[in-house]
């Protein structure tokens, strides 16, 4: 199954009850396998996850290390394409080799491309 299948059905199942804003993502292994992520919300937004951290997390959580990830595809519903925040582009430096790559798409088709060294700039790192 295509990265944005994987992704979309992600999104269906987001917990989005303030925010009504459902996203889910994907993420491949080297090995082709697929994990998926879809945001997850809390009346106390600080304690929200965003997609993109929620299919990392659940990787790491499945014993996947950091050289096992490929790339993600980030889909979100609508016209609108949205870059991922600041948290999660941190969390997907950490994880990710800086040339991986990194997608967001939307219903009108639009899609964005960077590589992980594009998307933080002077990230935190701890070498």
């Amino acid at each position: 199954m295509p990265l944005y299948s994987v992704a979309k059905q992600a999104a269906a199942r987001a917990y989005v009850p303030y925010s009504r804003f459902p996203v889910g993502a994907a993420l491949r292994l080297k090995d082709g396998s697929l994990i998926s992520g879809c945001n997850v919300e809390n009346a106390s937004y600080g304690l929200c996850n965003c997609a993109e951290r929620t299919a990392i997390f659940s990787a790491i959580a499945q014993g996947k290390q950091a050289a096992d990830f490929d790339s993600l595809l980030i889909y979100m519903p609508g016209e609108t394409l949205y870059s991922p925040c600041g948290a999660c582009r941190q969390v997907i430096v950490e994880f990710f080799a800086p040339d991986a790559e990194i997608f967001a798409t939307c219903d009108s088709g639009l899609c964005k491309h960077w590589k992980v060294n594009e998307l933080l700039p002077g990230a935190f790192t701890l070498d």
